[in-house]
């Protein structure tokens, strides 16, 4: 069978990436992999190994499925770590399979104590500090008891790392509070130390931090959108080149999704396209279909404002976009034939559609667009 569209991921692409980040880093600095979101849309399967033979080790994820999923894909991980969700039921095997994961509230830490006991195993933690995000982690008042929990647990504790996470380190507009977090992590971190807890690793920074706030690069940073070739935002972006003195993007795109022409039609003057009445033909048209909607990632609210590349030329997604198709005007193309290649995000003829012109006309994020994509779509890694 063949697919209605298809995703390429370069290795190239990535390897560039990876690079630039790690010149930012000294090389005692691990760099950890963020994949979750299905490695923010291009894929767990595809990614990790991929993200392997460019020299990553090191995984972090949302959940224990999406671990598991990891493991699956590689052998040789140097550190798997669940920022987020586990079950009850998971947590054992979480444990057994040797996955650091965070520890946010007493349930979790007391229940992974009573499996450790239980099964002889140790459980390899990473302590989450409540900063100022107000999501998950110990307050300053919840640390004194938590402290004496793993003291008096530490045949069945590892102290991995400790850590938290800055609300909004991509904006300025958050400074304050990202300085007052950074403030509070430290005192806490400070504190615990003082106590007797010590730690392996501690992080702090993410793509965004790396860049606007270098000083919390600690000896472990947890990378997501850059290393797929994203800025966090175009403040982050900007803040880059005006350090550098330099016009040029250094990032690369790893993701291009492309699909092909599957139908041909002309269309009179004064006539409506598509569902509803959103357009009417003002000359005679020509128009395209690309199988391709919003069941596979292609927000609707793209109608009348997407843009895809075919035959190297830019074109108008015209009518509303469907469950499972678009319409494109191909007016302005002199030859075109069904089959023909369409580029949805990437690159053709020197044009590029990028994720962000997605983001800015549909009102997502590059996190949001990325993350939506499904699962099913076909992922190839080119070079």
């Amino acid at each position: 069978m063949k697919e209605t569209s298809y995703i390429e991921i370069s290795k190239s692409a990535l390897e560039s990436n990876i690079n630039f980040i790690k010149n930012y880093l000294n090389p005692e600095v691990e760099l950890v992999s963020v994949v979750k979101g299905n490695a923010y849309g291009h894929g767990i399967e595809e990614f990790v190994p991929l993200a392997h033979e460019v020299g990553i080790n090191s995984f972090a994820v949302f959940s224990a499925y999406e671990a598991f999923r990891v493991i699956k894909e590689t052998p040789k991980i140097g550190r798997l770590m669940i920022m987020g969700f586990i079950d009850d039921d998971e947590l054992q095997e979480v444990i057994t399979k040797g996955i650091e994961f965070f520890v946010y509230d007493q349930n979790r830490l007391l229940k992974a104590i009573e499996i450790c006991k239980k099964h002889q195993l140790v459980a390899k933690i990473h302590l989450e500090i409540e900063t100022g995000l107000n999501r998950t982690g110990f307050t300053t008042e919840e640390l004194n008891e938590v402290q004496e929990i793993i003291a008096q647990n530490k045949d069945y504790i590892v102290n991995v790392g400790v850590c938290s996470h800055l609300a909004g380190a991509e904006n300025i507009s958050n400074y304050y509070r990202i300085k007052n977090q950074i403030i509070s992590f430290q005192k806490s971190v400070k504190n615990l130390e003082q106590n007797g807890l010590n730690f392996e690793t501690k992080h702090l920074a993410c793509s965004a931090a790396i860049i606007n706030y270098p000083r919390v690069i600690y000896n472990l940073v947890r990378v997501g959108i850059m290393q797929y070739g994203f800025w966090p935002s175009n403040e982050v972006k900007m803040a880059f080149m005006v350090k550098q003195k330099s016009n040029e993007d250094p990032l690369k795109r790893v993701i291009s999704w492309k699909s092909k022409v599957m139908s041909l039609k002309k269309v009179s003057k004064g006539e409506y396209i598509g569902y509803g009445n959103s357009l009417q033909a003002e000359v005679d048209m020509k128009i395209a279909g690309v199988p391709v909607g919003y069941a596979h990632g292609f927000n609707r609210s793209l109608s009348n404002q997407g843009k895809v590349l075919i035959n190297g030329k830019r074109l108008d997604v015209i009518g509303v976009v469907n469950m499972n198709m678009m319409l494109i005007d191909i007016t302005s193309l002199e030859s075109i034939e069904i089959g023909d290649e369409v580029v949805l995000i990437g690159a053709q003829g020197g044009q590029n559609i990028s994720v962000a012109s997605f983001s800015d006309m549909s009102s997502q994020l590059n996190y949001e667009m990325l993350s939506r994509l499904p699962d099913d779509i076909n992922r190839k890694i080119i070079a």
